[in-house]
């Protein structure tokens, strides 16, 4: 593992705190100074932050987050706007976000103090529910390449998005809630749900996203969780997750 997750994973600290404690000489692995995050700790070395020996933790903590419109998932903007850790209680500023929202979406994230977790979530096949408002009716196009999968543009893509071609799988599942020429709203299942995945897969039909709500993430839902709200994972998420991560 490379020395900055190694002391992000175990301590307080954020992967940009570890890569600044490592590059001021603070950072000690068998009692050397190393001066380069990406060097590689092994089971048996011993870690030091500060002349404190680094104690490895095999605990995690898990939390839900009912995230606003208008807040970034991300630690800093260099243009100024909101994120969700200036929202977040600050004893949650090191937990890792589990996949992303946008700006203008809303929704349960789930933040975690173990990158482990966090990487396992992300790159699962979990179901990912969402609640969508779309400009227009829902045509049997889009029916069909719910259905069936299709390929995308950068349509609907954030403007520094550099992959400007996907192909999106098909949709787990899809119920139509209400479909009219002004606005149609309907809740899907997507089993991926990065690179602003329904937003260009609804561009893609010329129409767009106008309200984007994720409900669930696997076995994990909303439930009445406020919106700008937190909550601890409960004792039947944490035995859930426990199962999907001794099979991961």
């Amino acid at each position: 593992m490379r020395l900055n997750k190694f002391i992000s994973h175990h301590t307080t600290y954020s992967r940009r705190e570890a890569d600044k404690l490592i590059f001021d000489g603070r950072v000690k692995v068998n009692g050397r100074i190393i001066k380069e995050p990406g060097f590689e700790v092994e089971e048996k070395d011993k870690v030091a932050v500060n002349g404190r020996p680094v104690k490895k933790s095999t605990k995690y903590t898990c939390i839900v987050y009912n995230k606003p419109r208008g807040e970034l998932v991300t630690k800093k903007d260099d243009r100024g706007r909101k994120t969700i850790y200036d929202s977040l209680p600050k004893k949650y500023k090191h937990f890792i976000p589990v996949g992303r929202l946008d700006f203008n979406s809303e929704g349960l994230l789930i933040l975690t103090d173990s990158p482990k977790v966090a990487h396992a979530l992300m790159n699962s096949d979990l179901p990912r529910v969402y609640k969508l408002k779309i400009k227009g009716e829902i045509t049997d196009k889009m029916i069909e390449a719910m259905q069936n999968g299709v390929e995308v543009g950068d349509a609907g893509a954030h403007e520094e998005n550099e992959i400007k071609k996907m192909i999106l799988k098909p949709f787990l599942s899809a119920q139509i809630i209400k479909n009219s020429p002004k606005y149609s709203t309907l809740k899907v299942a997507i089993a991926e749900g990065k690179n602003r995945e329904l937003r260009r897969f609804f561009a893609n039909f010329g129409s767009e996203v106008m309200d984007l709500k994720r409900l669930s993430y696997g076995w994990v839902s909303l439930n009445a969780l406020p919106m700008g709200k937190s909550r601890y994972f409960d004792k039947k998420e944490y035995k859930l997750l426990k199962e999907f991560m001794n099979k991961s």
